[in-house]
């Protein structure tokens, strides 16, 4: 198997390093270090050096969460209950904090406090913003009226992003856990007076 070229490695290194201390932690030494990628490497693939990188880095998990969002979002119309649903959506921030033993947090997050790199909280904002339409899509397609959708999505991802916070301080998946029983108290209020 051909190993990951540069581009990919920096890339990979750069999310990574991004969840576990946030950007501006993330010296570029270390990247390239963890990346096994020399500056020329850095320069050729993002001519503009770290802010690029990181932007591109901010895209990737954009697609790689609206795609989580969108498979678990098109589920909810034809999940056995609410509480699998919720399992299928939370796990898929909290098995990683778990198996990483909390060293790993939220990435957008991060990238939405870059007040260094306006190009990076705009594609940080983009990202919450098609997460919650997607969200909310499929919470209309479940039942909920469009109006009560959407704020209904926003709120979901900021309760995630805030147990991310709270499970990475705590060294627990406590939050997510009492997320869990609340989220579920919600949507069934929500979905029985759709009903």
């Amino acid at each position: 198997m051909t190993p990951p070229r540069p581009r990919a490695r920096l890339l990979a290194s750069t999310i990574t390093m991004v969840q576990e201390c946030g950007i501006h932690a993330a010296g570029l030494t270390e990247l390239l270090k963890r990346s096994n990628a020399s500056r020329n490497s850095l320069y050729q693939h993002f001519p503009a050096g770290k802010s690029q990188l990181v932007e591109a880095a901010t895209r990737i998990v954009s697609r790689v969460v609206h795609s989580h969002l969108a498979a678990t979002a098109d589920a909810l119309s034809t999940a056995p209950s609410i509480e699998h649903w919720l399992d299928e959506l939370l796990a898929f921030w909290r098995e990683p904090l778990e198996s990483s033993d909390y060293r790993l947090g939220s990435f957008m997050m991060a990238a939405a406090l870059d007040e260094s790199d306006p190009a990076v909280r705009a594609a940080a904002g983009q990202a919450f913003d098609e997460w919650t339409a997607r969200l909310a899509d499929g919470l209309v397609a479940a039942g909920i009226p469009a109006a009560t959708a959407r704020p209904t999505a926003g709120l979901l991802l900021s309760v995630i992003e805030g147990a991310i916070v709270q499970a990475r301080a705590l060294g627990s998946s406590r939050p997510f856990t009492d997320a869990h029983g609340q989220l579920t108290v919600l949507l069934r209020h929500h979905l029985d007076g759709a009903r």
